[in-house]
């Protein structure tokens, strides 16, 4: 008899004794545990503590996560992996940003989106004849749960910040307007990225960045070294303003950008080539040493780059105090790159949002995966590499004093 044979004769001799036992969500939790197994065991190449040349992976414990499913809610223990990730196929991960969607369409009936274009969404999702009620209960429960994700606590220091934003076109009174929606990623102590926070408003302006990271700040957001933005002055300034003490970093993409656009066309590709020998130099210090000697050389031809690159100094290097091993990361936004492709996608079916809140709950529905999935995956800066930023000394004076690169903070 096999083990799962015996455990179903055990949940029915329980049954037998007592009719209130929950059989049939104790059979479901025993089937999908059973099937975890299995899976697990063939992604590892051996089963648990079998001995085999063709074993790939070792298990390395179990993780928590509750299943929520019509007989109810499932406690689940996932297996995890030493190397490698494992995700059980018998979950949907991106069931949630699918119903989301869906939202958006109930809502789009009923503040007058034209009927054509509901039902062109309707057919390309492969839906009918959805009830009012089912798409009521939908949107209350992305909303309860992206308002939980939204103001969850934040735990431990992260030590990099990156914050962006996405333009996405908003029905406001009868009008379409263009807001945008932000979204900070930030780097634990370990190395490992999580969404931080996330909204949706009119305009990037100073108002609306200073409230996003005000409110970031009261949820526990601390320790934080470096903050990588574009250089928009509303951004900077409440940067400036909440994260007092953070080193800012211009992101290098969007200065390329900047800078190209002061050069004429016949004169960009060997313009860049000689701002680019600024950033491959190995230190901070020889970066500033080959600025100068390239603003020097652009002086005469194009002034209004040379003193873009002196004016920018100090923003667009600044990475370069921590460790090198995080350059390539630190260096632009291009961490943000990928969530706003996966929201650009998402939104681009919607076209045009009946409103702000539905604009809000796919989008939260996405960066809630986008961070599950985050959390299966390999760290995003190493362990060892992390502890550089965090090296330690005792000084004579008894304080203590953290080294990040080339910075020195004494606490």
């Amino acid at each position: 008899m096999t083990d799962l044979s015996m455990a179903l004769m055990e949940l029915l001799r329980k049954y037998q004794t007592d009719k209130d036992e929950d059989v049939l969500r104790d059979g479901v939790t025993l089937l999908a545990h059973q099937l975890m197994e299995i899976e697990v065991n063939e992604k590892a190449g051996a089963e648990k503590y079998e001995r085999s040349p063709e074993r790939a992976a070792y298990r390395n414990g179990y993780r928590e996560r509750d299943w929520d499913m019509r007989v109810g809610t499932i406690p689940l223990r996932i297996p995890r992996l030493r190397t490698g990730t494992y995700f059980p196929s018998l979950i949907e991960p991106r069931r949630r940003a699918e119903h989301a969607i869906v939202s958006v369409i109930q809502e789009a009936y009923v503040h007058g989106v034209s009927t054509r274009k509901v039902d062109d969404l309707v057919r390309a999702l492969g839906m009918e004849g959805i009830s009012k009620s089912e798409m009521s209960r939908l949107c209350s429960e992305l909303d309860v749960g992206m308002k939980q994700f939204r103001d969850r606590r934040l735990e431990g220091e992260y030590s990099y910040v990156w914050l962006d934003g996405k333009g996405v076109k908003v029905r406001q009174d009868r009008h379409v307007e263009n807001y945008v929606a932000i979204v900070a990623v930030g780097v634990t102590q370990s190395g490992q990225r999580e969404i931080l926070g996330f909204d949706v408003g009119p305009a990037e302006s100073h108002d609306f960045w200073l409230g996003f990271l005000r409110g970031l700040a009261k949820r526990g957001l601390r320790g934080t070294r470096l903050v990588i933005s574009d250089a928009h002055e509303g951004l900077k300034q409440a940067i400036a303003e909440v994260l007092a003490g953070a080193t800012w970093q211009r992101c290098r993409v969007h200065f390329m950008r900047n800078l190209l656009a002061l050069v004429p066309k016949k004169a960009q590709t060997v313009t860049a080539a000689w701002v680019r020998t600024i950033f491959a130099q190995p230190d901070q210090v020889s970066a500033r040493d080959q600025l100068d000697r390239v603003a020097r050389a652009l002086e005469a031809k194009l002034p209004r780059v040379s003193q873009l690159l002196r004016d920018a100094e100090d923003d667009v290097l600044a990475h370069m105090a921590f460790p090198a091993s995080h350059w390539r990361q630190l260096h632009s936004t291009n961490t943000l790159e990928r969530v706003n492709r996966e929201i650009e996608r998402r939104t681009g079916v919607v076209g045009i949002f009946p409103n702000a809140q539905a604009a809000l709950r796919l989008i939260g529905a996405v960066l809630e995966e986008q961070h599950e999935e985050w959390t299966e995956v390999r760290r995003y800066f190493s362990i060892e590499s992390m502890a550089l930023l965090y090296r330690k000394a005792e000084p004579l004076d008894g304080s203590l004093t953290l080294v990040a690169g080339e910075e020195v903070f004494v606490v």
